[in-house]
């Protein structure tokens, strides 16, 4: 089955563009998936920037008061997980994962999501 195209959403930037692309060409994505790659991509896009006004200042911000940490550095590990959180509810392979097959991979893992009993257990 081949995988079907789905335009890029409005407003992402590089990064969100191109994990969409890369993403949405590899995989056959449902509906839900997709509203899921739409919040991955631009949770990406938060990422740099925030990484990107991360690089531009000091990790440890001077003020009248002390020192303490850029803000932007807790918000961008929260961001960090966030993302992480998404592609893993994708189940989106690591691409290290399959190095050594010769044919592109266009099958998602899935998570395992439990037992779920109906009635009583025995």
């Amino acid at each position: 089955m081949t995988a079907r195209k789905h335009p890029c959403p409005k407003g992402l930037s590089v990064a969100g563009k191109a994990l969409w692309d890369d993403v949405s060409a590899a995989f056959e994505l449902a509906e839900h998936e997709l509203a899921l790659l739409r919040q991955a991509c631009s949770t990406l896009d938060s990422i740099t920037r925030l990484q990107d006004a991360l690089d531009a200042d000091e990790v440890m911000d001077t003020s009248p008061q002390g020192r303490r940490v850029h803000p932007a550095l807790p918000e961008i590990r929260q961001q960090r997980i966030v993302f992480a959180r998404l592609v893993a509810q994708l189940g989106i392979p690591a691409g290290d994962e399959d190095a050594q097959d010769e044919k592109p991979v266009t099958h998602q893992r899935r998570a395992t999501r439990g037992v779920y009993a109906v009635g009583k257990s025995a």
